[in-house]
């Protein structure tokens, strides 16, 4: 049985030095295989060079974050494409999108921040449908104005990953119709996550990936640690109980899954 953590930010880990146990113990549960996201122009070269370092198991991604957009957006933006022109590419685009949650207090500074999001959301996607690269999207509190953006943008759907997912099945349904997926994380170990476990069973194995977002959101029994990516095994099984899947099936299909989504080898022995 092997595992692939589809999200996960490992520059902390990284700067704490505790990076090397984590990836030990990532081998240790199973987890062949990673993808280093991109949040901002601080961490692309970061995980641009823990996957040349760790080339079998880590691969990475570069995106704006949107909330690390800010008025001078455009500079990390602007720094972006040329990752894509680098021998060694990264293996989507993101994380990119709208946060409506951690939006300033201030119903003037929210409303320029959202403006500032949506601009970088609309330039970076246009940077994908030039690429033709996959897009790993993040959205929270800002569902309809992350679907009228994508679909405004051209960008075909079935590129679309929308990461942790946390909206409805009914929500989910319109992200799978126009060809797109959704990603979860340990929220679906939850007791009190019911919406995102039948988002779960609405969209099926089919397209189904699963990710640790770790640092964040460890899944039980780990809740309340940091987390990292050898919990995301705990993900996969709690899905596999949801879906009515054998756990040895599961795995396989869920790795095969983000394998072509991302266009991930497989790793050597």
């Amino acid at each position: 049985m092997e595992w692939i953590d589809s999200h996960c930010h490992l520059d902390g880990y990284l700067r704490q030095g505790k990076l090397e146990a984590v990836l030990d113990r990532a081998a240790k549960a199973n987890v062949t295989q990673m993808i280093a996201i991109g949040t901002e122009l601080d961490d692309w070269t970061i995980n641009h060079d823990l996957s040349l370092q760790y080339s079998q198991r880590i691969s990475y991604t570069v995106g704006l974050h949107p909330c690390h957009v800010t008025e001078s957006w455009d500079q990390h933006v602007n720094a972006l494409e040329a990752y894509f022109d680098r021998k060694h590419k990264p293996v989507a685009l993101g994380e990119i999108g709208l946060d409506y949650f951690h939006l300033p207090k201030n119903p003037e500074d929210a409303e320029g921040i959202k403006r500032f999001q949506q601009s970088a959301f609309e330039r970076q996607l246009a940077i994908a449908k030039r690429l033709g690269c996959p897009v790993v999207i993040h959205s929270r509190d800002a569902y309809d104005d992350t679907i009228e953006t994508i679909d405004a943008s051209g960008v075909d759907w079935n590129k679309i990953v929308v990461h942790c997912f946390s909206y409805s099945s009914e929500q989910i349904k319109v992200i799978n119709k126009r060809g797109g997926r959704a990603s979860f994380t340990g929220i679906v170990t939850y007791k009190n996550a019911p919406k995102v476990q039948k988002a779960v069973i609405e969209q099926g194995s089919d397209v189904l990936m699963i990710e640790t977002d770790s640092p964040y959101l460890s899944p039980e029994p780990h809740r309340g640690k940091t987390n990292e990516p050898a919990y995301v095994a705990e993900i996969g099984k709690k899905c596999a109980l949801l879906l009515d899947e054998p756990p040895m099936e599961l795995s396989q299909k869920l790795a095969e899954n983000t394998r072509k989504f991302f266009s991930l080898s497989v790793p050597h022995e």
